[in-house]
């Protein structure tokens, strides 16, 4: 236990530098890093870690997309999808002169998985640098990943009676995540109305609520993601990089999901006029 708190303040007191000082080159600066570690602890898990070839050019891409997302932004869809299509194309290719060496279910559950890390950790900075109040929207990825986490434990701890999937991960229960879930929104709404007080915004109570249950879901659908992961390859955690707490991916799997899932709501709000904040 002492280890873990340890670990946990040591972490959140490089984190709040990260994203007081989101606006400069700072943050796609460590969002590559935590990019290439999680990549990193995925190929690891696949014991495909040592396979330079299939993950040179993963880790380039993933280093390289948060700084022309943030400086580049208009070039960033047509070099995304061309890249994908063109790692998807030189995949392959590996698959068919590996000789069998490397399994094609392997390949494309890999694929799949580091497309949807690297979307996400990009979806971060997206929501980050959206015009319409994502310095402060960027906030509720994290409000609402670590919300529904602690009050789906702390809810499911008194009242939880019904497993949720209990083959995927047996302590989560309904209760527990429909505690997370009302406490996500609450608090979504809370920091919508701290917000519009003190820096004259105009928060959307209702557009808050519905978007802290959306959110709530999508940080649960994730954590079950990464659980069943974790189970096929038959590991407890992706790493050790912090003591007590597992590896990056470990911290970071609700917040993966939450960001895709704030990505979303703020391309919606663009394109429908609605403003979260």
């Amino acid at each position: 236990m002492k280890t873990r708190i340890i670990t946990a303040i040591c972490a959140l007191i490089i984190l709040v530098p990260f994203l007081v000082f989101s606006d400069t080159v700072v943050f796609p600066i460590g969002l590559a890093i935590v990019s290439l570690i999680s990549i990193f602890e995925i190929f690891r898990c696949a014991k495909l870690h040592k396979n330079l070839a299939l993950t040179l050019p993963v880790y380039l891409l993933v280093a390289v997309f948060p700084f022309i997302l943030r400086f580049a932004p208009q070039y960033f869809p047509p070099i995304a999808f061309i890249a994908a299509g063109l790692y998807t194309l030189y995949l392959f290719s590996l698959i068919i002169w590996s000789h069998g060496k490397l399994p094609y279910s392997d390949a494309v559950a890999m694929l799949a998985t580091v497309l949807y890390v690297a979307t996400a950790m990009n979806s971060l900075l997206y929501v980050r640098d959206f015009e319409a109040g994502g310095q402060y929207i960027y906030f509720l990825i994290f409000i609402g990943a670590w919300i529904t986490d602690t009050f789906a434990y702390f809810t499911g701890l008194l009242f939880g009676k019904h497993k949720l999937i209990e083959d995927v991960s047996p302590k989560k229960t309904i209760e527990g995540s429909i505690g997370g879930i009302l406490f996500c929104a609450l608090f979504f709404v809370g920091f919508g109305l701290i917000v519009d007080y003190f820096f004259d915004c105009e928060a959307n109570v209702f557009f808050l609520f519905i978007s802290g249950i959306i959110t709530s879901v999508i940080s649960q659908v994730g954590d079950l993601i990464m659980s069943v992961i974790k189970r096929h390859y038959q590991i407890k955690d992706f790493g050790k990089i912090f003591p007590g707490h597992g590896g990056m991916l470990d911290r970071f799997d609700s917040i993966l999901a939450v960001s895709l899932g704030m990505a979303a709501i703020c391309m919606f709000a663009s394109m429908t006029g609605l403003r979260l904040l």
